[in-house]
Order: C-alpha cells, then structure tokens, then sequence
C-alpha cells in the first residue's frame, strides 16, 4: 500500500490524548524566573514616563525592563512599525501608544504571581492623543495621524502625513462603456467584523542561554527562521545566536504568525541569565494579539441578460488597526477575491488598509480571502436573482476556466477546476437541474437538540444558497518562495529507518504526518520507518510560514526532492546516505501600482459549497442544517486529514458568519473572554458533507494543492444566500445575529403580510 493516499494517523496523536505531548507552557528549568508583560491600557498617547520605581521594590522582582532597555527597539513581519516596548529613552516612534496592548514593561520575578503582583505596580504616565477607531474616518484630511516617523517601508515612499499603510488599484477594460450595456447593475456595501482566532493554547513561552551562549527561545509559532531574525534584529545580535524551539502546538490558524511575547522573552533571559517563563491568560490572549481585518466594501456590477457579467467596481477599506502586521500582504489577497474567480472584462477595484487605534489585524485562515469573496459572491447571487438565473448556471457562464486570464492580466496557473468543484457541489447537494443526493434534512443533518433562541417550530423557513472561491497557494508577490528539507536513509541491504529534516511548524493540521508520508512514499518504504526532525531551527535551513495554504506543498515537495536525491545515493552504495533540498517555487511578482498587473501567486487552489438553512422568524435564530463542501486539493497525501481541515474550517467559518463578534468601543475591547466571546459549540456547527476533488496541479508534489483555507471562504455568502432564499431579504453585513436577522426581517416585512 502507498503512503500517499492512504488514511494514517498524526505521528503525535497518542502523545497529545495521553497528555504526554509538551507544550510551551508545560515546560520548566531549573533557576526559572516568571515574566509579567505590562500592557499599556490606553489606546492613543504620548508616554511621559514609566514609574517602576514601587515594581522594582517590590518582593520577588529580579528586573523591569522598558524601552531604554531595548537594544533595537522596533519589529515586525513586514514593515517594523511596532516598538518591542512602548516608553521614553528609546525612539520617537516608542513613545506613542497606538494600541491598549502596547508593551510597556516586561516585569522578571522569581514567581508567576510576584511578577503579577509587581506589574500591577507599574505607573504609566501618559499625554492623551485622540482616538480614531474607524477606518474611513482616519483618512480625513483632519484625522490624527498614528505613525507619524518613518520606518522601513517595501512599498515605495510613504506618506506620513496619511494613515492609509498601503493602497492597491486593480482596472482593466472600460467599466464605463461595461455599465453602458449592462442590462442589470447591482449596487451594496458590505461590512465585515474582527474575528478571534480563539486557539486552545494561549501564548506561553520560555527562553534562555544555553550552555554554549546561544539564546533559545521556546514557544509556539508559525515560522522559526522568521521569529529568529526578528528577536535578533531586536536585541542587536547575530540570527545564529538565537535558537527558535517548537514543542506541540495548541493550534494557530494565523494567530501565531506574528510576534506575541518572543522578545520580551529573550530580552528578560538575555539581560538576566536567568531562564524566564510567562503564560498569558485567556484575556491577555485575546486583548494581546491581531484579529481578523474588518472590512468596508462597496461595490457595484452589471450584467447582460444573457448572464455575463460585464462590468465591476469594488472599493475596499480594512481596519489596519495600530500596527501593520501582515495587512498589506492580506491586502494583496483581497484585492484579487473581490472579483471573484470570474471573466470578467471591465473592472475597477480599489483597495486600502487604514491605521486606526483598534486592535491590528492580521494573519486568519483565508487571509483576505473570506472578506472579498464575501462581496463578489454577494453580487454574484444578487445579479442571478435580478436576471431570474439559475445561480448554479449564472456561475458556470462566467467562471473561469483553463487557458483564461487573471485579472492581473496574467495567465491562470494550469490546473482550473473551480467549474469542477461547483459542479461536485451541486451534485452531491442534488442542486435542481444536477441529478445526485438531495441535502439531508434527517439523520445527522436533523436537530436532536434545542436551543433558548428557537420559539417554534412551525413558524420557521428553509433555503439554500451556492458560493466559490479561489485561494492562492503560497506567498505572493514577488516573495522568493522556498523551502529547505534533508533526509537521511539508513540501512544495508534494504531501508531499515529514515530521517527527514524540515522545520514547518505542525499548528495542529498535521504537517509533521504529511512529512511521513511524502517521505515514506517517495522511499516505498512503511512510514513507521519515518522519524520526523522538526523542533527547532537549527534542524534544517528555513521552510518558511506554515500559512498562505502553502506548507504541504512547499515542504512536500522539498522532502520529495530530497528523499530521491538520498535514494540514489543510496542506490549508488552510499550508505548511510543524505540527501538536503531548497525548492524554490516559480517566480511571481509585485502588483503594478498603476493598474495591478503581474503573477501574483504561484497557484490557486478551488472551493464550492451549498448551504442550508433553516430561520426561525419570530426570533431571527438561524440554524445551518447541512453544507456541501467540494475542494480541489490535487491529491489528498492524507484522505482522513483532509476531510478533517474541511469539516474545522467550515466550523470556524460558520462561527464567524453566525455569532462570533469581536466588540471593541473607544480603542477597547469589550468582548474579552470566552464567555462574552462566543464561538460554536456543538449544536451551533453544520452537518458538514465534505467532497475532495483530485485533480492534480502541475507544481504540486504527487499533485497536492494546499488546501485547509479554501473551505472557509464560501461558507458566509452561501448563508447568506440561503438565508435570503428562505426569508426574502439580503443581509449585507456579518454576523447573522439573532437580532440582526429578526430586524431585517421586520424591515422586509414592512407593508406586507408573509406565511411561513
């Protein structure tokens, strides 16, 4: 039996259901100290000064840290707008606090709770700056300008007189002779909200000097080589002085993209000598790092009678929040979603990220992808009733196909299947005019339970709605792709035990088992026989972020390469023989400023789904009672994964198209915990139908795609179809809430008497 293909389970499972597996936060050494990150707790200021002088007395404290502490005060995964800690005797710039959870003192104690206890002592003293927490508003010509110095910045030249970060125009074609003959135009604006990554392990850490004088810093995150650099650059010591370290990690799904407490770690360790530990409550979680990117979307298409689309204008603007984070790679991403996978040859789009005083987003499964394709789905649906079309058939008549055109005027990557995956969709759904399976409406599809929310259960409806997507498959833009991996076979007269070295972070979607795989496959030997090497960076060179769908196939077909390299060696009595490999992805390029031409992306992978739902109208409460998820990996390395990344993400997704509803008022999180946070349970997530296409992708190893964002995408605007299918009305902003729901209902309803 082959590897690939055939369902195994995680190399890690026992360990992690046995409690055997070692997280950041089960770690210890001895002569441990405790940090105590102290957040700023205003959202806009200029610090006068920092008062440790009653946290230094205080019993137990080894050090405080501030700003003047900081060899290199300044980080980040893109530009290095952010200071490591906020405070006077550094830098113009870490003077200003742009965000509540700004760090301002990193507190050393021999105990956790002497660290709390100190902290708490710390007296930040402050000039108060106006607050601007709405993104349209902080680009008027008046509006407080938060990052008013300059700083390295990959985009051109800056205008520091503005807060919007980075803007992007996307046009081809004459949208104004497009809505000349268009028979229909279509015109919204769409909002979409925050969204907490809510993973099971909040941040926790521990770093310090190892006997040889190198700095260890062990955590969770998504990708060591980069961590290493940014705790280097920020203590000003070389990157191989530093050492990254991954135990288990208790999920990610972009949340551990960007720095959260590693270089406060390093720093304490570093100036003390001491190993230094901190553990972050589930508040200072969900207070201390990025979120979704809301989103602002207005847009405007027409259509012909026919069913072609032939004009589109979209203006985009996300939240940035206090810092850059990953928003202007999230930026690229959305600008080519909101067109949707679809031939269209007069377009206009325009979009933006704006620094304001809320918390910054970032890194979330989809990437820009689920906010862009929300509103060019949105349109699609919308122009398909207006045209009284079919929306299964008014897709097929524009989507794109092999041989078609990005927007960006570039060749689609060979391998289009969004036509495919559409069609699976509505077969499996047995969508009218596509013979196959009716959706469930009993068995595991039907309700078992109630819940408070439901009134009745006669005065209820159902509908069904269809979304696509596309997701890019790898970073973007010019970024020089790769990824390093080495295998090492032993044994004399046949394989008896192979090594494989890649260092991609294994965030609980099962990399480390793919790792196997591939290997054990490209070898056809067991994968038993596959020890997996992946903690730290001094493993192998860099594999890059597991993120932007591309972990699987970057490290997959980085390990095959290597694995056949060491083969032959092998084969030519090398042996023990060792092979490394540095894949290097095909080139792409940068957006042109001017109108968004270039390669963006290396490849593409596709999504359909259909989705059911049932609204309870004297209450709003809707319920998802199935959904058809068809995917295109290419090749699924791992069948009973897959189907798992399918069902997670729809999950997720449904969270945040339903009830997940990051609150923030003045600069200020409301919804702290996970008791005002909601996120699905059990009898709040879909019967999930999933449905794996494998139709290779001529770069993929064995023909994989990365796969775990797609299913996320389409989820939303496919609720939302079904919604309106069931109850008349479109809702143009997320979250469905109950009470969302119920007064659009009482505004559709207006004037007219409806039985349901």
């Amino acid at each position: 039996m082959r590897a690939v293909g055939s369902s195994y389970p995680r190399i890690d499972a026992v360990d992690k259901v046995a409690g055997r597996a070692p997280y950041p936060g089960d770690i210890d050494l001895l002569n441990q100290a405790w940090a105590k990150i102290v957040f700023a707790g205003i959202p806009h200021g200029r610090i006068t000064a920092v008062d440790i002088t009653a946290a230094v007395a205080a019993p137990g404290v080894i050090t405080v840290l501030v700003a003047a502490d900081v060899p290199k005060n300044e980080y980040g995964l893109i530009v290095p707008d952010q200071p490591v800690l906020c405070g006077v005797g550094s830098t113009p710039s870490a003077e200003i606090v742009r965000w509540e959870a700004d760090h301002v003192a990193v507190v050393v104690a021999e105990s956790a709770a002497e660290a709390a206890a100190a902290a708490a002592l710390v007296r930040i003293h402050a000039d108060p700056l106006p607050v601007i927490t709405d993104p349209v508003k902080a680009m008027a010509p008046d509006a407080p300008i938060l990052h008013p110095h300059p700083f390295r910045y990959p985009y051109g030249e800056r205008d520091l007189n503005s807060n919007v970060l980075l803007e992007y125009k996307l046009n081809d074609g004459d949208v104004t002779a497009g809505f000349a003959r268009a028979d229909v135009t279509i015109e919204a604006t769409y909002r979409t909200h925050a969204q907490e990554h809510a993973y099971l392990q909040p941040e926790a850490g521990l770093a310090w000097v190892r006997p040889d004088g190198r700095l260890e810093v062990i955590c969770g995150g998504q990708w060591m080589h980069e961590e290493r650099e940014q705790v280097a650059h920020a203590l000003g010591l070389p990157a191989e002085q530093i050492i990254i370290r991954y135990p288990a990690i208790g999920g990610a799904f972009g949340g551990r993209e960007d720095i959260s407490i590693q270089i406060a770690l390093a720093l304490a360790a570093w100036k003390t000598g001491r190993p230094v530990k901190t553990i972050w409550s589930r508040e200072e979680s969900i207070v201390g790092h990025h979120k979704r990117h809301p989103f602002v979307i207005h847009a405007r298409w027409g259509a012909t009678k026919d069913g072609k689309i032939i004009a589109a204008q979209m203006d985009a603007t996300s939240d940035c929040g206090g810092y850059a984070y990953t928003s202007t790679k999230v930026l690229g991403n959305a600008l080519m979603s909101l067109l949707g996978p679809y031939n269209i040859p007069n377009f206009d789009v325009t979009a933006r990220t704006v620094y304001t005083n809320n918390t910054p987003g970032g890194a979330f499964r989809g990437f820009g992808g689920p906010q862009g394709h929300f509103a060019a789905e949105m349109q699609v649906n919308k122009l398909a009733e207006a045209l009284h079309l079919d929306p299964v058939e008014f897709r097929m008549r524009n989507l794109w196909r092999e041989g078609d055109l990005l927007p960006t005027r570039a060749p689609i990557p060979e391998g289009v299947t969004v036509v495919e995956t559409l069609d699976a969709a509505a077969q499996r759904a047995g969508w009218p005019g596509y013979p196959g399976e009716q959706l469930r409406l009993a068995g595991a599809g039907q309700r078992t339970a109630l819940t408070s929310l439901e009134a009745s259960s006669t005065r209820t409806a159902r509908g069904r709605g269809a979304a696509v997507c596309f997701k890019n498959v790898g970073f973007s833009l010019g970024f020089p792709e790769h990824c390093d991996a080495w295998v090492e076979i032993e044994g004399a007269s046949e394989i008896e035990h192979v090594r494989v070295g890649c260092v991609g972070a294994d965030v609980g979607q099962g990399a480390h088992t793919l790792f196997q795989l591939v290997a054990a496959d490209a070898l056809d030997v067991d994968p038993a026989r596959v020890e997996v090497v992946a903690d730290n960076s001094d493993v192998a060179g860099s594999s890059g972020s597991t993120s932007a769908s591309r972990m699987s196939f970057m490290a997959g077909n980085a390990i095959k390469g290597a694995a056949e390299r060491a083969l032959q060696a092998w084969q030519n009595e090398e042996r023990p023989a060792r092979a490394e490999y540095l894949f290097h992805a095909r080139p792409t390029t940068p957006y042109n400023r001017q109108n968004g031409s270039g390669d963006p992306n290396v490849t593409y992978g596709y999504c359909a789904q259909i989705a059911e739902v049932e609204v309870d109208v004297d209450t709003g409460y809707v319920t998802v009672l199935n959904l058809v998820s068809a995917n295109d990996v290419g090749k699924a390395i791992n069948p009973v994964q897959v189907e798992g990344q399918i069902e997670g993400a729809v999950a997720q997704s449904v969270g945040w198209a339903m009830l997940e509803n990051y609150v923030q008022r003045d600069g200020h999180a409301l919804t702290k915990q996970l008791s005002t946070y909601l996120i699905p349970g059990v009898l709040d997530v879909a019967h999930v139908e999933p449905v794996i296409l494998e139709l290779p992708d001529p770069q993929g190893p064995f023909g994989l795609r990365g796969m775990a964002e797609m299913p996320f995408i389409p989820t939303a605007p496919a609720i939302a179809a079904a919604i309106h299918d069931a109850i008349g009305v479109w809702l143009d902003e997320l979250p469905y809430t109950p009470e969302r729901v119920w007064m659009a209902l009482q505004r559709g309803n207006a004037g007219k008497e409806k039985r349901y």
